[in-house]
């Protein structure tokens, strides 16, 4: 079996991350001893012996929830969302305008196409302002697209409010970006198992994972707790055009 928690996996959380997963999988039966860091996301969210993985809302509701099995998702007590949700925050470079308005004709850094927070979120964020998203520029990820505006390479981003936690705690270069938007709330990244796997002992593992782990740890991971959000809600989540190009 396989398991992977590639979505908030930043190089300096990794030992944390990896003390997590051992609490995970002392009470999994055939867990494997370490986490799969080499391997596609894809790949491993669709490997027939995947015992747990992180994935987003928007390949869930897109592609995956007919062939996978969801767990739980973690709750990292984000302002202003639910329990288990989380949003985008709208990066520019500091100094830059705050009027959304102005970067309709602007460069968007975006990490990827099927990314909730990355595109989806900001998409709809604009249609619902009655504004359309120009130009784009495809970075593969949420710290990328941070670099790309801060270097000029693009005019502004959608990050995930808790990878920007990470950003802002890691990488100096968020010092020369700001926050002029938030997003709505959306469900946030679900764990998934294996089509036909039993989710009920690994969210069990989740839940007692979290419960005991390190102060330390806790503060570094940010989760707080498993929140079982329906299928039908990620499944609910609209779906906004690709990008353009």
């Amino acid at each position: 079996m396989i398991a992977a928690l590639p979505m908030y996996d930043h190089p300096a959380h990794r030992a944390a991350t990896d003390r997590y997963w051992q609490l995970i999988r002392r009470d999994l039966p055939g867990a494997p001893d370490t986490l799969t860091r080499d391997r596609d996301p894809w790949e491993l969210w669709l490997a027939p012996d995947l015992l747990l993985a992180q994935t987003c809302g928007f390949p869930y509701r897109a592609r995956l929830h007919e062939k996978v099995t969801l767990v739980g998702t973690p709750d990292f007590g984000l302002e202003g969302c639910p329990p288990g949700h989380y949003r985008s925050v709208i990066v520019t470079r500091v100094g830059d305008s705050r009027d959304l308005a102005e970067y309709q004709a602007r460069r968007l850094a975006y990490n990827e196409p099927l990314s909730q927070s990355g595109w989806a979120a900001p998409a709809l964020h604009f249609a619902r302002a009655g504004l359309t998203i120009g130009p784009v520029l495809r970075t593969g990820a949420h710290a990328a697209s941070a670099r790309a505006v801060a270097k000029g390479d693009a005019d502004f981003a959608a990050i995930d409010a808790r990878t920007w936690q990470i950003l802002t705690a890691e990488e100096p270069v968020t010092r020369d970006l700001q926050v002029v938007a938030e997003t709505e709330p959306a469900p946030g990244l679900p764990y998934i198992t294996a089509a036909g796997q039993d989710p009920a002992p690994i969210r069990v593992a989740l839940e007692r994972a979290v419960a005991d782990l390190a102060p330390a740890d806790r503060e570094t991971l940010g989760i707080r707790a498993i929140v079982a959000i329906p299928a039908a809600e990620y499944l609910a989540m609209p779906t906004p055009p690709p990008p353009p190009g």
